[in-house]
């Protein structure tokens, strides 16, 4: 008997398996084709993809690991704190995120209490996220980019021969960090010209928090047709510094890789 002192239901196993995958399959489906799909569920991704749904852009995340929130989660060197400077602030006042000045323009803040709350507006704004799903290759037509081939990112670590599906997008958003999962696949298979000063990726250089942080902006742009960059994968296109443990960057790259798409959507 429950609590109320009504009977509780019996449950059966296969309906719950039934009510998973039909629920899962109706979500997946709805968002083959998308407004924005934003490669990597990082503070760039999440943040991008807040602005964007909150202004009615159907937006999807795709994020190869079973977490969300990329480097966010574990701070500096595994202290779940991170520091953000006085945009940074502003944006994490926005979701309703408290910060603690430490001294002049840094600015704390715990780091699960910053994941989760950004996911959870990106997520009630109606953005959706799709974890445990790798981005393998770009949808190219005609020289623009318009969508992401996708697969499990299980497929990808067992090395196993099966073949993607493909998300069509007006736009895409590369915000894998480090690694540019995204372009990289563009670089390597097409060799393509991009919107950086080599036209080529340039790769990231080594720490300075303040000089990154100060180029992000400037990096986040629309690096090829239909494809833009948010985040560390920002600089590590554009050949800038990495920025450690400090965020605030990398929010504000994913706020103004939104403002971009949403001045081209005509937002």
């Amino acid at each position: 008997m429950s609590n109320n002192g009504t009977e509780s239901p019996e449950f059966e196993d296969e309906v719950i398996s039934m009510a998973i995958i039909e629920t899962f399959m109706k979500k997946l489906m709805d968002h083959c084709t998308v407004d924005v799909a934003i490669a990597g569920a990082g503070p760039a991704g999440l943040t991008a993809a807040y602005f964007l749904a909150r202004e009615g852009v159907k937006t999807a995340i795709f994020e190869r690991h079973l977490s969300v929130g990329g480097g966010m989660w574990g701070g500096g060197m595994m202290f779940n704190e991170i520091v953000v400077g006085p945009g940074g602030k502003e944006i994490l006042d926005e979701f309703g995120v408290a910060t603690t000045r430490y001294r002049d323009c840094y600015h704390t803040a715990d780091a699960v209490e910053s994941v989760t709350t950004i996911a959870s507006k990106a997520t009630r704004a109606g953005a959706r996220v799709f974890n445990l799903v790798g981005i393998e290759d770009l949808l190219l037509v005609d020289e623009r980019v318009c969508g992401l081939v996708i697969n499990w990112s299980a497929v990808e670590m067992a090395s196993l021969h099966v073949d993607p599906l493909t998300i069509r997008s007006d736009y895409a958003v590369e915000a894998t960090g480090h690694g540019l999962e995204v372009l990289g696949a563009l670089v390597r298979k097409d060799g393509v010209q991009l919107a950086t000063p080599t036209g080529d990726i340039m790769g990231e250089r080594s720490m300075w928090a303040d000089a990154g942080e100060r180029m992000l902006m400037e990096n986040t742009r629309e690096i090829y047709p239909g494809l833009f960059i948010a985040g560390m994968a920002a600089n590590a296109a554009c050949g800038s510094p990495r920025m450690g443990p400090i965020f605030g960057g990398m929010l504000m790259s994913g706020r103004r890789a939104a403002e971009l798409i949403l001045e081209l959507l005509g937002k």
